[in-house]
């Protein structure tokens, strides 16, 4: 009976894969296929990649996560699981290979995108976003965060001479508050309103930043519970659960933001109200000198309108969901918004899981903003 359940089992994924590679349009690998290729195990890469999206693998896959979660608490091997059902990414507790040249690489071409820029008039200020891991250690529990990452922020700004650097960190360290959701990789909305402030505070400060006169004035009020899903439980490939089998999700009270004197945006979705990429932003009456780039941080926890408030002014929102420490910028700096009515100021906001991760397929930004 075991011999014949697997030979039923392979027969059906062969099967699957025929029908994806025949009729579903899946492609084995990506061409050109080159003999250098081969031999780096680089196809036989891709081939394996191939497979794992075709059905039976991924029924397979989705199955095998669900009972591992239901039977040890295991949660593969991007989530960890800390203290009270707190879900960390393990991104965040990962040292990587060359990860000091990986920053500094990092460091120097953020320094020479702001020497362009400031060639154009256009001010920086770079904003790194802290580990959650950093800001939440004490619900790690048996979880280990790398001793070499304690000081990586402040080494790496320190690589940055003349560069203009927040570090928010230091706003998120009262322990009476959570500045993340517990299920998720983002910050809350406390924690994107502490940015938020943060921001507005470095950006006033005398001697620095030309701002625009404060013309947006808002009112908050707070919106019903919802139930909030965690990125970190779809990650980790159990979201198909029902939701008693799953961590339990963050509840939150959505922040509405009212113009006063004004429609009103009733906004809790910053990507709803700005746009990802907002190639027609710039190119509208009223538009705004301060641009944003940045990742999903950005996109969450209402953190634009937190920061427009802040700041009593419009803000261009173009952070990319997984944008890393260059997708944002490599897009921005190549766009129609960008080359034909440059903002007076970008706030580029960088998480800090990001700054030592491998360079390999990161695109270059440097190049794009040269050729301006």
């Amino acid at each position: 009976m075991a011999g014949i359940s697997l030979l039923v089992f392979i027969a059906a994924g062969l099967l699957t894969v025929i029908c994806a590679v025949i009729w579903g349009g899946v492609s084995l690998t990506k061409p050109p296929v080159t003999w250098s290729a081969f031999l780096d195990g680089k196809t036989t890469k891709q081939i394996a990649d191939s497979l794992a999206d075709t059905p039976m693998p991924q029924a397979a896959a989705k199955l095998e996560r669900g009972l591992s979660w239901l039977a040890i608490g295991d949660l593969g091997p991007r989530v960890r699981q800390g203290c009270a059902r707190w879900l960390f990414l393990s991104d965040e507790l990962t040292v990587y290979r060359n990860a000091e040249a990986n920053a500094l690489a990092r460091a120097a071409e953020l320094a020479q995108v702001k020497n362009r820029l400031a060639s154009q008039g256009i001010e920086l200020l770079v904003v790194v976003v802290p580990d959650k891991t950093r800001i939440a250690d004490q619900l790690l529990c048996g979880l280990r965060r790398p001793a070499a990452f304690e000081h990586r922020v402040d080494n790496w700004i320190k690589a940055l001479p003349g560069v203009n650097v927040l570090s928010l960190a230091g706003d998120m360290q009262d322990p009476q508050e959570r500045y993340f959701l517990r299920t998720d990789t983002h910050w809350n909305e406390k924690g994107a309103a502490t940015a938020a402030n943060a921001i507005a505070q470095r950006l006033r400060e005398p001697g620095g930043f030309e701002l625009p006169t404060p013309t947006l004035h808002m009112r908050t009020e707070v919106s019903a519970v919802v139930r909030r899903p965690g990125d970190l439980v779809r990650l980790a490939g159990i979201d198909w659960l029902p939701e008693g089998l799953q961590p339990p999700a963050d509840m939150m009270r959505p922040t509405r933001f009212i113009e006063i004197g004004g429609a009103g945006s009733g906004a809790t979705d910053p990507a709803a109200k700005t746009g990802d990429t907002g190639d027609d932003l710039f190119g509208d009456t009223g538009l705004p000198s301060i641009a944003v780039l940045g990742t999903s941080f950005s996109r969450n926890a209402s953190f634009i309108p937190f920061l427009e408030t802040a700041l009593g002014t419009r803000v261009g929102n173009f952070a990319r969901d997984g944008g890393e420490f260059a997708g944002a910028a490599h897009a921005y700096f190549n766009s129609a918004s960008f080359k034909d009515t440059p903002p007076k100021l970008v706030i580029w906001e960088i998480p800090e899981r990001s700054l030592q991760r491998p360079l390999a397929g990161e695109p270059a930004i440097w190049p794009a903003v040269a050729s301006k």
